[in-house]
């Protein structure tokens, strides 16, 4: 293998790894020596600073891990504190409107209104500070209620949940003939 194509090697299972690789595992990738990746690195080095990168190789024991560089710092910095986009999925989304207009609100009851699972969405939901437990019914089992967050009424641009918007009677009207074809078609089954 030419000096060129184990460098792109290394490169490439540094930054897709994102830990340290050991030295011995680049040798046998490259089919050369530990020896010889040493001083493939250390040129890979002088190049990236000479070209002034935002990267860097550190050693770490007998292993090598692509970082940043500590000059770098501050951008990171300023990158994860920026605001991220996530896209709800339908599902997600479903299950935030029911908690939204119907809080506080318990996983049971969501799940009877969808009639399926909504483990995996309410815990998205809470993961993204969209909604939050607002405590415990006084029931048998004592289910958890939900209700949303200052966070969802920041993401969707409404001061309080009274500026939500109304659901008109004809959709109202089309929920309902859309639920009553799904349970007839679930016991048709």
């Amino acid at each position: 293998m030419k000096k060129e194509q184990q460098e792109a090697v290394i490169e490439a299972v540094l930054f897709s790894m994102g830990e340290a690789v050991k030295i011995s595992k680049l040798a046998e990738l490259t089919e050369t020596t530990p020896e010889k990746v040493n001083k493939i690195v250390e040129g890979m080095c002088k190049s990236m600073e000479a070209a002034n990168r935002g990267v860097t190789i550190t050693q770490i024991g007998d292993a090598y891990q692509m970082c940043s560089k500590s000059s770098m710092y501050e951008y990171l910095i300023d990158i994860t504190k920026s605001e991220r986009k996530y896209t709800l999925t339908d599902t997600v989304l479903e299950t935030l409107s029911i908690v939204a207009y119907k809080q506080p609100v318990t996983r049971g009851d969501i799940e009877q209104i969808r009639g399926v699972d909504c483990s995996h969405a309410i815990n998205k939901l809470i993961e993204l500070d969209l909604i939050k437990e607002l405590g415990r019914m006084d029931a048998p089992g004592r289910p958890i209620l939900f209700g949303t967050t200052e966070q969802f009424l920041r993401s969707f641009g409404v001061k309080s949940l009274e500026d939500l918007p109304e659901v008109s009677q004809v959709q109202k009207e089309e929920f309902r003939e859309q639920a009553e074809q799904e349970v007839s078609l679930k016991l048709d089954i």
